[in-house]
């Protein structure tokens, strides 16, 4: 008798994940992100004088930040055990997400490019955590003077995928049943 291999040639199965193409795309839009976060932030810290506003728009600025703490400034000042404890819950929160993303299926797009966004921020502003013991910040949008938190690509690019994030929620019919 011959030896059957147990590996699954499950049609239904292959057909429900995300094609080897979308995963590539969603790789590659990891980095982009990641290397023009990190482009611009490295431009921002070398061009620019700490915290001195550069004129764009009337309602831009750019101006040189530096975050020790978590969005809009939170635990900025809280001394220093902040930057292990954000490192740590990136850390944790992007091995959720690749996890997250390695689960979905074919018809899971939208949430996958959401997650990707989200994941790469995390990535860019991890990768500031680790070396520089903070996030560097530059993008300063204001209405007169009410100012908004500087922020970077990144964040831009965690908040876009939020927003994704609770339009796919809206938008995906839920799987759960009716009592």
């Amino acid at each position: 008798m011959v030896a059957v291999s147990k590996i699954s040639t499950d049609p239904v199965k292959f057909a429900s994940m995300p094609s080897a193409s979308t995963k590539l795309q969603w790789l590659m839009a990891i980095l982009a992100v990641v290397i023009l976060d990190q482009a611009t932030k490295s431009w921002a810290s070398e061009q620019l004088i700490y915290a001195q506003p550069n004129y764009v728009f009337w309602w831009l600025d750019i101006t040189l930040h530096h975050n020790p703490g978590a969005a809009f400034s939170f635990l900025s000042d809280a001394g220093g055990w902040q930057r292990y404890f954000f490192t740590i819950v990136a850390v944790v929160v992007s091995i959720a997400i690749v996890v997250w993303l390695s689960r979905l299926t074919a018809h899971e797009l939208r949430l996958g490019w959401a997650l990707v966004l989200v994941l790469a921020g995390a990535i860019g502003n991890l990768i500031d955590r680790v070396t520089l013991g903070y996030v560097v910040d530059f993008i300063s949008v204001h209405w007169g003077h009410w100012y908004f938190p500087t922020f970077n690509v990144a964040d831009s690019s965690i908040t876009i995928g939020a927003i994704l994030l609770l339009i796919d929620s809206f938008l995906t019919p839920s799987t759960q049943s009716k009592d």
